[in-house]
């Protein structure tokens, strides 16, 4: 199972459905909180290519974007391969 890693924040609702997407794709991820941990958003934005909002998604590493980015991935059928990947 690949690695998925999110900073997100309790009050992003588009980190809610992020949140809802992948728990329905049945994947564990690790969720990095800026709110509670604002010493982590520095690492966040310099990771994400200078990507400042909420969320930001990695799959083994690979920045894969926001919210947005992950539904496209999802509808372009391109989700469950990064998901399985081994």
């Amino acid at each position: 199972m690949p690695t998925i890693e999110m900073y997100s924040s309790p009050l992003c609702g588009y980190c809610h459905a992020a949140k809802r997407l992948l728990k329905s794709k049945n994947v564990e991820f690790d969720e990095i909180n800026v709110l509670t941990n604002p010493g982590r958003k520095p690492e966040m934005i310099q990771r994400a290519n200078g990507g400042h909002t909420v969320p930001q998604i990695f799959i083994d590493g690979v920045h894969v974007g926001g919210c947005d980015e992950l539904y496209a991935l999802e509808r372009a059928g391109k989700l469950d391969p990064l998901l399985t990947a081994a």
